[in-house]
């Protein structure tokens, strides 16, 4: 007989958040198992990054509850989901450009410390201040931006910026990150890298759970897809699942893709 199933990290249920008279996300129900790579895809305006906007806090719903760990979440502001563990990167970047690569990081740490974040910024905690130094450094050298720690993020490349900011969410200590379309402008190695580092955090005990558009990415980097259509659930399953599912093939890639509906399974 199997053991009892391990509850969800992260769920929502029945999550609906409207917008005047539009509703963007529509009693949209899904879990993400610990250790997870969980993918959310779907046609423009599906209602993915609105559900990434309401799971980190941005939003609140308008119904629905959002659960980490068995508790209820819903509303709470992002800095506080944060310091419990939920912790998203965005699709524009949102790093301090004027600011070295080293010290972007180091605000990254400043969410999962327990000191003061003006004395840590001011120096005035500085056992704590050359620890967070050591971590920062740490996680720089996880996405080989260590040589690059003393540059202004204004400096780098498209690619570069984009780890630095997966680099900000993990120093941070996440328990579960959001990923907000991780590959977007990125070229192939560069996307091949991002797939990598993205499997070294999953290894190293951090769920992830991504919105993204490059389908081949996410069918041979998620263990489960949730796809939605018109801000409600359309189907969920394994890559193998989804990718060949009539009605995915149909919202997802539209009426272009009926005579490639073969190759595309």
């Amino acid at each position: 007989m199997s053991g009892p199933v391990d509850p969800p990290i992260l769920e929502a249920r029945g999550l609906t958040r409207r917008f005047g008279g539009l509703v963007a996300v529509d009693n949209f129900s899904f879990s993400v198992r610990e250790g997870a790579i969980h993918g959310l895809i779907g046609p423009n305006g599906a209602g993915k990054t609105t559900t990434f906007n309401v799971i980190s806090g941005f939003y609140a719903p308008n119904d629905g509850q959002v659960l980490y760990r068995g508790r209820d979440i819903s509303g709470r502001k992002t800095s506080a989901l944060a310091a419990m563990g939920l912790v998203r990167t965005f699709q524009g970047s949102t790093l301090f450009q004027e600011m070295s690569v080293l010290h972007n990081v180091r605000i990254g740490r400043h969410l999962a410390a327990r000191a003061g974040f003006v004395s840590r910024l001011l120096g005035t905690d500085r056992t704590s201040e050359r620890a967070a130094d050591v971590k920062a450094l740490d996680t720089l050298a996880f996405f080989g931006l260590e040589e690059l720690a003393d540059e202004p993020a204004s400096n780098l490349s498209h690619g570069h910026q984009r780890m630095l900011g997966m680099a900000v969410a993990l120093a941070a200590e996440p328990k579960v990150l959001l990923l907000d379309e991780p590959f977007t402008g990125m070229n192939p190695q560069e996307t091949r890298r991002m797939m990598a580092l993205v499997r070294r955090i999953r290894d190293g005990g951090v769920t992830v759970m991504l919105v993204e558009h490059d389908m081949q990415a996410v069918m041979n980097l998620c263990d489960t897809i949730t796809v939605m259509n018109f801000g409600a659930l359309l189907v969920e399953g394994a890559p193998e699942t989804v990718r060949n599912d009539p009605s995915v093939i149909e919202a997802y890639l539209g009426a272009a893709a009926k005579g490639r509906a073969g190759h595309a399974a």
